[in-house]
């Protein structure tokens, strides 16, 4: 049997959906379209069995990545900051030090390491407790869709 693509899924969420696959081969767990804070989104957050933080922002085409202006602004939330882009994404539009990943909506590769900076203690205990609380509240909101 054929594994189905997920109806009305916008090209970075399917990339997104392949990190996401991915990251579990890490034992990380991942929380898509993450709000660390009011005014920021970042595309998938990845907490990892040691409490590593790695933020990963999913772009589908040289537009998308041109018409994005914040994602420095997230890099004061994780340990690793990554790109995921498809195998035909322009990749010499992304720095050099960031991380990167090549993704797909089945699966997808590390090709660099991101360089780790460590987070401070308060923020890594604020980011973590969010993603907690966060993908709680999805999962009750899933089980019990009138709350």
């Amino acid at each position: 049997m054929t594994e189905m693509t997920p109806p009305n899924l916008q090209p970075g969420q399917l990339l997104a959906r392949g990190v996401c696959r991915h990251l579990l081969s890490y034992n990380f767990t991942t929380v898509e379209e993450f709000v660390p804070e009011r005014g920021k989104r970042v595309d998938v957050m990845a907490l990892g069995p040691k409490g590593e933080i790695w933020v990963i922002e999913c772009k589908s085409s040289r537009e998308d990545f041109k018409a994005d202006q914040k994602w420095q602004g997230y890099l004061e939330w994780c340990d690793r900051y990554f790109w995921a882009v498809d195998e035909s994404f322009p990749l010499e539009l992304l720095p050099d030090d960031t991380g990167l990943i090549i993704a797909d909506a089945y699966a997808a590769e590390v090709i660099r390491m991101a360089p780790f900076d460590k987070l401070a203690a308060a923020r890594r205990k604020k980011v973590t407790l969010k993603f907690a609380r966060d993908v709680a509240l999805r999962h009750q909101r899933m089980r019990d869709p009138r709350v």
